[in-house]
């Protein structure tokens, strides 16, 4: 399977693609820019959803579901968010197909015309925020802490698996509440979950901040946001939380009574991952062979080979690991045992390598006759035989040490590539020729982002929690740096 894949060295792009499909994560649906998420790939994203879903239940958040049209004259009432989708928007227009009068196919029924056309939704606050206006009266129906699972339509005109496709899979956060300082504090909290995930469960370091003024999200006060480096060294904007302020209550007139009796608009905040991790994922951690899946997020942790040809050569091999298997799988360890005798061992070798699965055990009569097994990993290709009697216990520690290692091996990376700069040549010289993130002095005009962004196709990914401006001066204008920040070409 690895021999069909393209270098990342000699065309990225095509190895990316290639990795997703040759790995059954994905493919390409019939509608240009859609994608069909296969089973393998599925059950990858569930790990990332049900991570996430329990931290969110764990603070208090609850599930519910909203609708997939929303009425067009919704989107109007913010006018910036609707100027920040407006090109994007998927519209239904007719209820009702025809039979073409000339007998060829089918037709839109002109008489199915809709007295309002409909928004398929790109993101959810419109149609959450008219819900939010008939439940809450007063202090006592707040806070609201609500997400949704869902898929969202964007009509992108180039797209690439995972990382941008027409519609996507994500969960978005919608909270109502009765001061600012709580809605800070909600937003500050949700990012700290995108951070803990990213790094614990998928190991990818990422670093926080808070986004420009033209990079945040249209209608929001501000946005807070994780980035990570890719092994491209482009920058992937991997999760947002957005302090909405009054600005969609005030649209959409919902008030509250506070409890001295005075009417006030409720403050907001949305945030939202999506599947575009999964395409992280597979950046972050992909090498020549295919997929390299941290422990924490992988389908199976382990797989496990029977060497044989016969029905009989497979039943001795789980008689030999009957009570091994059962061990760890108390343990909560995600074991598989590929017992088909359709394709060969080293077909198997090469399809669990390049679907990621961390580790590797392969048992045939003669590691049956040491009373041990070949252990190998994934991430390194490194080979050991252990005996039998001591798989229960060195496993989990290998898959502990695995997942530690992808994580440290994706920071060295970033630090690596992450340089300071103090004027606009060293810039740009670094943008086009090294890549990677590169830290510099802004005066927080956005004329001045915006020219860097033209000249040099990198933008302002993040005003780092850490910055520190002082002293600094802007690379572009030479005016004292209101800012610290990372520029990198991205996703």
């Amino acid at each position: 399977m690895s021999k069909g894949v393209t270098s990342k060295k000699e065309d990225y792009s095509r190895w990316y693609t290639d990795v997703i499909t040759k790995a059954e994560m994905a493919d390409y649906g019939p509608v240009k820019g859609t994608m069909v998420i296969r089973p393998y790939g599925y059950s990858v994203w569930t790990g990332v959803k049900e991570a996430f879903d329990g931290r969110f239940k764990e603070t208090g958040h609850v599930n519910a579901y909203f609708p997939l049209f929303i009425p067009k004259s919704f989107l109007s009432k913010e006018a910036e968010h609707v100027e920040g989708f407006a090109k994007e928007c998927a519209v239904v227009t007719h209820h009702r197909l025809m039979a073409n009068p000339n007998g060829e196919g089918l037709v839109v029924d002109p008489g199915s015309k809709l007295e309002e056309e409909v928004i398929v939704r790109p993101t959810s606050e419109t149609v959450i925020w008219s819900m939010y206006k008939k439940w809450i009266q007063s202090y006592r129906d707040l806070p609201i802490l609500i997400n949704q699972w869902a898929n969202v339509v964007r009509w992108e005109m180039r797209t690439r698996l995972f990382l941008r496709t027409t519609e996507f899979l994500w969960q978005e956060g919608h909270t109502a509440h009765a001061t600012p300082k709580e809605a800070e504090e909600e937003a500050r909290r949700i990012l700290d979950i995108y951070q803990e995930v990213l790094e614990n469960v998928m190991a990818i370091p990422v670093l926080t901040g808070l986004k420009s003024e033209a990079e945040k999200f249209a209608g929001a006060e501000h946005t807070y946001c994780i980035e990570a480096m890719m092994s491209d060294k482009r920058a992937l904007q991997a999760g947002t939380s957005h302090n909405l302020g009054q600005n969609f209550a005030k649209a959409f007139d919902v008030t509250f009574q506070t409890e001295d009796n005075k009417l006030e608009h409720v403050y907001a905040t949305s945030w939202g991952v999506s599947t575009r991790l999964i395409g992280a994922l597979i950046m972050v951690h992909g090498d020549e062979k295919g997929l390299r899946l941290p422990p924490a997020i992988a389908p199976h942790q382990v797989v496990v080979i029977p060497i044989g040809k016969s029905d009989e050569d497979i039943s001795a091999v789980h008689d030999y690991l009957s009570s091994t298997l059962t061990s760890l799988n108390d343990d909560g360890i995600r074991v598989h045992v590929d017992d088909r005798l359709t394709v060969s061992p080293g077909f198997k070798f090469n399809e669990w390598e390049m679907k990621g699965t961390p580790v590797r055990l392969e048992v045939g009569a003669r590691d049956m006759e040491k009373g041990s097994a070949v252990v190998v990993r994934r991430d390194t290709g490194e080979k050991s035989f252990v005996e039998r009697d001591n798989l229960v216990q060195e496993i989990p520690k290998l898959l502990d040490e695995i997942q530690n290692e992808l994580f440290q091996q994706a920071l060295t990376f970033r630090q690596e590539n992450t340089n300071t700069v103090e004027n606009y040549e060293e810039f740009k010289e670094l943008i086009s020729t090294e890549g990677g993130f590169v830290r510099c002095g802004w005066d927080g005009e956005p004329e001045t982002e915006a020219a860097i962004r033209d000249e040099t196709k990198a933008s302002i990914r993040l005003i780092p929690f850490d910055e520190n401006p002082e002293g600094m001066t802007c690379i572009y204008s030479g005016k004292p740096a209101k800012h610290e920040v990372i520029f990198a070409k991205a996703y």
